[in-house]
C-alpha cells in the first residue's frame, strides 16, 4: 500500500502544495495530476509503470473505437470488457500458481481488480453516449492512474470523475482542514489500531480455541477489517479532495444496516454501487420483479465474492450474501423503515444482519487454516 510509504505520502503532500500555489492556473488540476500519476508510479516501481501506461493507452483507444464505431456496437462492447476480466483472470491464475510464464516477472499488477472496474465503466460510457462520450486522452489517463485511489478504492465513477475535471480547482481553507483530519483519522486507524488489533488476534489464533474464543475472533476480525478498509478509504478521500475531486464514501454506518441488501449499500459502498449499475440495472431496467431481483442479488454477489479472489472461500461467501440477499427479495425484506417498525424490531434487524455478516468476513483472512481453525473452535467447549 502507497499509505504505508513515507516518500509516497511526502510525494503526496508535494502534489497538494504545488496545487494550491498553482491554482490560478485553469487547467492545473488536470496538467499536473497526469504528470503526478505518471511519475508517482515511475519511482514506485517502473515496471507498474510502464504495465499501465500500456494497459491505459490500449483502453483508451479501445474506449475511442467505441465511442466512433457504428455498427455491431454490442459485439464490441462485450468483446472489450470480456477482453479486460481475461486479463483480471490471467492476473488469478499467475498469483495462485495455476499458469507459469516468463512474461509474468513483468506484470507488476498492483490495484488492477480497482482499475478494471473503472475501465468497464467508462466503456458502458462510450457505449451509451457514442460520440459524445469522447473525453480527452489525460482525463481518461487521470481517471484510470488516480494515485489516491489506486490500490484500495473507493471506486470512482467515470462520470462524475470528468465532471470533476471541467471544475477549476478550488479548495478552500475549511475543505483542506476537514480532508487533513479525514487523512490523518485513517492514518491512525490504518497504522496505529490495526496494528494493535491484528497483534490481539495473533494472540487469541495462536493457542487452543474453545467457542468463547472463535465468537471473539469473529467479532473482532469484523471490526479489524472494518477499521483497516475504512482507514484506507478516509486516507483516500482526504487527499482526492485535496486534489480537487470528489471521491465517493465507501463506509456509510454499515453497522447499522437492518437487511444485508441495505448492509451492501453502506459497507464498500462504491463497490456494491458498480454492480448495482453495471448488472443489476442493465440487466433490468425497469422495476424488477421479486424474483429477477432475487436471482440478480444471487448473480452480483458471486460476483463480489470472485472479484475478491477465485478461491473456493470468496466463492462461497458471495454465494452465501447471494441467497440471504435472494431471500430478502421474495419475501420483501430488503428494506426496513425506521419510523414504521418499533426500535426493539429495528434493532433485533441490524443485530441479525451483523450476525449474520460477522460469520463470513473471516475469509478475509485469505488463509484456509486459519479459517478452519476459527469455525472449530467453535464445536470446541471446555472440560469442567
Amino acid at each position: 500500500m502507497f499509505y504505508f510509504n513515507v516518500y509516497a505520502l511526502i510525494g503526496l503532500i508535494i502534489m497538494v502544495a504545488a496545487l494550491l500555489l498553482t491554482r490560478r492556473w485553469k487547467d492545473n488540476k488536470r496538467v499536473l495530476l497526469l504528470l503526478f500519476n505518471l511519475g508517482f508510479l515511475l519511482v514506485f516501481n517502473y515496471k507498474l509503470f510502464f504495465f499501465y501506461l500500456a494497459y491505459t493507452l490500449l483502453n483508451y483507444g479501445l474506449y475511442r473505437m467505441l465511442c466512433a464505431v457504428q455498427k455491431a456496437r454490442a459485439v464490441w462492447f462485450v468483446t472489450w470488457i470480456v477482453l479486460n476480466i481475461a486479463l483480471v483472470s490471467l492476473v488469478r491464475f499467475i498469483e495462485y500458481g495455476w499458469w507459469q510464464h516468463p512474461i509474468a516477472d513483468f506484470l507488476v499488477t498492483l490495484g488492477l481488480i480497482y482499475n478494471v472496474l473503472k475501465v468497464i465503466d467508462a466503456l458502458y460510457f462510450a457505449y451509451f453516449f457514442g460520440p459524445k462520450g469522447r473525453i480527452p486522452a489525460l482525463d481518461y489517463f487521470n481517471f484510470i492512474l488516480f494515485i489516491p485511489t489506486f490500490t484500495s478504492g473507493p471506486i470512482l465513477k467515470f462520470r462524475e470523475f470528468i465532471a470533476d475535471c471541467q471544475k477549476p480547482y478550488q479548495v478552500n481553507a475549511t475543505q483542506v482542514e476537514d480532508s487533513v483530519k479525514r487523512i490523518i483519522l485513517g492514518l491512525f486507524k490504518a497504522v496505529v489500531l490495526v496494528v494493535w488489533m491484528q497483534t490481539i488476534f495473533d494472540h487469541v489464533l495462536s493457542g487452543e480455541l474453545y467457542f468463547y474464543h472463535s465468537l471473539f475472533l469473529f467479532a473482532w476480525f469484523y471490526l479489524f477489517i472494518y477499521v483497516n478498509f475504512s482507514g484506507y478509504s478516509d486516507i483516500a478521500i482526504g487527499f482526492g479532495r485535496l486534489f480537487g475531486y470528489q471521491v465517493p464514501e465507501n463506509f456509510k454506518k454499515p453497522f447499522l444496516s437492518p437487511s444485508l441488501t441495505q448492509f451492501w449499500r453502506n459497507w464498500h459502498a462504491s463497490l456494491g454501487d458498480w454492480f448495482r449499475d453495471h448488472i443489476f440495472m442493465f440487466f433490468s431496467r425497469k422495476a424488477p420483479s421479486k424474483p429477477t431481483a432475487a436471482a440478480l442479488s444471487l448473480l452480483i454477489m458471486t460476483l463480489i465474492g470472485l472479484w475478491h479472489g477465485y478461491t473456493w472461500p470468496y466463492f462461497l461467501y458471495g454465494v452465501y450474501h447471494g441467497i440471504i440477499m435472494a431471500c430478502e427479495n421474495l419475501f420483501g425484506w430488503t428494506l426496513v423503515n425506521k419510523k414504521k417498525v418499533s426500535k426493539w424490531y429495528y434493532a433485533f434487524r441490524c443485530s441479525l444482519t451483523q450476525v449474520l455478516v460477522g460469520f463470513s468476513v473471516i475469509v478475509y483472512t485469505n488463509d484456509m487454516t486459519t479459517i478452519l481453525k476459527i469455525f472449530r473452535g467453535l464445536l470446541s467447549f471446555p472440560s469442567f
